[in-house]
């Protein structure tokens, strides 16, 4: 199985089963503000996952120092359940998977849909009540995707 996570708290978890074909999608769990790490454990655990392919995020520009703490934070908190689960695990730039996995497109939220709606129909991006795509689930369809991409060519 490999795994793709679009750190942060607007992000996602997907899983794309090598073996059997099968996907799935889900919010990146939070309580209250913050990423939660005992359910990103409880997500990862027990699979037999071959690989995590972590979006390499960095601050943006005018982010303010606050914000720009707390996003660190989480995506420290997601590698650290990593480490702490004894997963494997790259680090990948958004423009690095967009340029496989996105490919003659935009490179932006829009494609990212739009592939899954292609490639992976069955993958539900309206979880619960919403009405508009959780585009951080794609983003992390897609970089599960690339992942698998990288074990095709043995790259990973």
């Amino acid at each position: 199985m490999i795994v793709g996570i679009d750190p942060g708290q607007t992000g996602g978890i997907a899983y794309i089963d090598d073996a059997s074909g099968s996907s799935h999608a889900m919010p990146m769990p939070v309580t209250g503000r913050e990423i939660d790490g005992h359910e990103l454990a409880n997500a990862l655990r027990g699979r037999s996952i071959r690989t995590v392919i972590i979006e390499k995020v960095h601050a943006m520009p005018k982010q303010g120092v606050s914000s720009t703490f707390k996003f660190g934070m989480g995506f420290g908190l997601v590698i650290g359940v990593c480490e702490a689960l004894g997963i494997s695990y790259r680090l990948v730039t958004p423009q690095a998977w967009k340029k496989v996995v996105l490919a003659g497109t935009a490179k932006d939220k829009d494609a990212a849909i739009s592939f899954v709606r292609r490639a992976y129909p069955s993958v539900d991006l309206t979880p619960g009540r919403k009405r508009v795509p959780h585009d951080g689930m794609a983003d992390a369809l897609c970089l599960a995707e690339y992942g698998r991409q990288l074990m095709v060519k043995g790259a990973a």
